[in-house]
């Protein structure tokens, strides 16, 4: 998987070649992670009694690094497993009050359908946010978010840290899982773009619209880029926990691709938060299981 993406981002580096900053920004991230990461046994228990060591920033580094196992050749059985508990997760409603984050995200979803067509017709008229849209194109926040994995991966083969490694291979097992279920849910609902309307068209008419080839999900719900975006965030957000500012500048970094996608008119903002509520679920209880 991270190889296809590895080719893949380096073919939309050209595309976004005068656009570099979402990439950049995430490359600093993993220079960041790399400085503090452990160099010796990294991952996994300190002998008994021994003192954690300390990061550059001084915080400790040695917790343990108790995800699933990850591998190369564990990627498409872990997939495989893992899309088998997804689309039975509606059986295990009812079990460890499971029913409660699951209707909580209905509900914001439900209030935000209600808002989508004021917000698109907002979004599809202003020209407040060109230049924020020149910057955070959906090429560059593509490229941006392969950056992270990838870059995690070839900074952990320089440096023999297999944290790193495995982080970007779950990270990677992450997205692929992300994809295939919003390509399927793309599929069926084959809700059209906002910007397929006219500016001031019928927005409330954009479900069963999209013309769009099946099998690409091609559909505006939910969001592929703020699914993506929030599985990678959500596997480095937990496997760096001990950087604390980690988690507040990736998930800030998937969020702004989240607001993105809304400022271009690509999706409604149901979209974009089905999208990122699914790629954390899946990163936490489908990748992580924690």
């Amino acid at each position: 998987m991270l190889r296809f993406v590895l080719i893949t981002g380096l073919l939309r580096a050209r595309i976004v070649a005068g656009n570099p900053l979402p990439a950049a920004i995430l490359l600093t991230i993993v220079w960041s992670l790399s400085i503090g990461a452990q160099t010796v046994n990294p991952g996994r228990f300190p002998p008994s009694g021994a003192p954690d060591t300390q990061s550059p920033l001084g915080e400790p580094q040695s917790l343990p690094d108790c995800d699933r196992p990850v591998s190369w050749k564990q990627l498409a059985p872990n997939i495989l497993s893992d899309q088998k508990a997804i689309w039975l997760f509606p059986t295990k409603f009812a079990k460890d009050r499971n029913w409660i984050p699951a209707l909580s995200v209905a509900g914001v979803t439900a209030g935000l359908l209600a808002l989508d067509p004021y917000e698109a017709r907002y979004f599809h008229t202003t020209s407040t946010f060109q230049g924020f849209n020149r910057v955070f194109t959906s090429n560059a926040t593509v490229l941006g978010t392969i950056a992270a994995p990838v870059s995690l991966y070839i900074a952990g083969l320089a440096r023999r840290d297999t944290k790193m490694q495995h982080t970007a291979l779950l990270a990677g097992e992450a997205v692929a899982e992300a994809e295939i279920v919003t390509t399927v849910l793309k599929d069926i609902d084959r809700r059209a773009r906002p910007a397929t309307f006219a500016p001031h068209g019928n927005y409330w008419d954009s479900w069963f619209d999209d013309k769009g080839t099946t099998l690409r999900g091609s559909g505006s719900f939910p969001s592929g880029h703020a699914i993506a975006a929030f599985a990678i965030a959500t596997v480095i957000a937990h496997r760096y926990r001990t950087h604390r500012w980690v988690p507040y500048v990736i998930y800030g970094l998937a969020t702004v691709v989240g607001l993105s996608r809304l400022s271009l008119s690509a999706h409604f903002s149901s979209d974009v938060f089905v999208g990122a509520a699914l790629g954390y679920s899946i990163s936490r209880f489908a990748v992580l299981r924690y």
